[in-house]
């Protein structure tokens, strides 16, 4: 029998490998996940979330209402599918250039008289991380509060302010203060009008839904103990931008009656824990970070998904303190920059492991308020800190919401002049 006859086909022209790219292109973006509640249909799973409105728990309601924000849509909003970038060349050049940035808290004065002075009390948690001021409301703040607000969150990394009547709008227009405010392209958000100007595939509200309950159904995420897992483990947000997150407001207005804590571990602290030679030997180098959502490779689309990734110290000087930082988490820093791979892995693994296990350099903080209607804000600084969300509690039964803004600062730089947290106060340093 003969053998068959070869079928002879053209290799693929440009034209068909462009045809090829677009139609990844209008798939269902990467990360928008399907559950019991959602649908293939591209109306269902953007826009306002109607099916998910009939969860969200009575006081963020009530916080909604108060504030004059349109629910009858659904909630959240997830942005829908035209809007999101589906390259990451495309997703890269989101706010790909420098911007003006004021650093609050550069001036204003050292003792802070205006927002102590407006306090019933300031509480310092621990001794190298974590205040509570107690007593005041974040909307009724001043610009010189503002200013001290920010100074205070450059040296003590974490702020906390219980018993809040704070709207999202409120809790916006703070952000704005501080920096520009991050629209993620592809975060769930509060519905508010979109300002005008703002990039066509980054047009978020600006105020992030953080709502463990939404996002275990919407991405599938399990809720079973055994496979729980903490919302990004230690990490620090936005470390791929340009101009990463500096001030993030985070404020609870539904708050599990036990559990739902959260810790925060000091940048500097864990610097001043490295040995003098590590600190030397660290000064002056870069590392490779990126993104926690992952993109189309344009040039090679069927490599599968990746990351936006991004330059920048591995040691960090802060603008207002001046005091060196340890820019690096578990979840998002890739590589050190000049160093073989497993070079950078074994060292990247030890700095992770200064953050995690040095519990002295750490604050865990219960959200709890102490007058019921009302919600607890947390504010820190995301260049000198790693922040962990600890999932123990049953979204089933006692749920937790909040939202989030935050303020991107500076091109993160390191200023060899500088000097550590321990060395500028006289501390000493072994």
């Amino acid at each position: 029998m003969a053998p068959p006859t070869a079928i002879e086909t053209a290799a693929p022209t440009e034209q068909d490998i462009e045809q090829t790219v677009r139609k990844l292109a209008n798939l269902k973006p990467i990360s928008h996940g399907l559950s019991e509640f959602s649908s293939n249909d591209e109306s269902t799973n953007t826009g306002p979330q109607e099916k998910y409105l009939q969860l969200l728990p009575e006081p963020a309601r009530k916080r909604f209402e108060k504030a004059g924000i349109d629910l009858s849509k659904g909630y959240p909003v997830i942005p829908v599918r035209d809007d999101i970038p589906k390259f990451v060349d495309e997703a890269y050049e989101i706010r790909n250039k420098d911007y003006p940035y004021i650093e609050r808290g550069k001036n204003a004065d050292p003792e802070k008289k205006a927002l102590f002075g407006a306090a019933k009390e300031v509480k310092n948690l621990t001794k190298h991380i974590g205040t509570e001021i107690v007593g005041l409301q974040l909307a009724d703040l001043n610009d010189k509060q503002k200013d001290e607000l920010a100074l205070l969150v450059a040296e003590r990394v974490v702020v906390f302010f219980r018993d809040q009547d704070l709207s999202p709008q409120k809790q916006l227009e703070l952000g704005e203060y501080w920096g520009q405010v991050e629209r993620h392209p592809q975060a769930p958000h509060v519905p508010l009008p979109i300002p005008e100007g703002v990039d066509t595939i980054a047009k978020g509200s600006g105020i992030s839904v953080i709502w463990r309950k939404f996002f275990n159904e919407f991405y599938g995420i399990p809720k079973n103990f055994k496979q729980k897992q903490a919302a990004g483990g230690w990490h620090t947000d936005l470390v791929h931008e340009h101009q990463p997150a500096g001030i993030t407001h985070l404020h609870n207005d539904t708050i599990p009656k036990t559990g739902g804590d959260t810790a925060w571990a000091s940048g500097y602290a864990a610097y001043d824990k490295l040995s003098p030679a590590l600190q030397q030997f660290l000064d002056g180098k870069n590392a490779v970070y990126r993104s926690a959502h992952q993109y189309i490779d344009r040039s090679n689309p069927l490599k599968g998904p990746k990351y936006i990734e991004r330059e920048h110290p591995i040691i960090r000087t802060h603008p207002t303190t001046g005091w060196k930082s340890l820019f690096v988490n578990r979840a998002m820093t890739v590589r050190i920059v000049g160093l073989e791979p497993d070079e950078s892995k074994v060292i990247l693994e030890y700095l992770y492991s200064v953050f995690e296990k040095n519990l002295d350099i750490q604050v865990r903080f219960r959200w709890q308020p102490t007058k019921e209607g009302y919600g607890t804000s947390a504010i820190w600084d995301n260049r000198i800190s790693q922040h962990y969300a600890i999932p123990d509690y049953d979204v089933d039964e006692d749920d937790r919401h909040g939202t989030r803004v935050t303020s991107l600062a500076e091109v993160p730089y390191f200023d060899p002049a500088s000097k550590s947290q321990r060395e500028a106060l006289g501390l000493p340093l072994n």
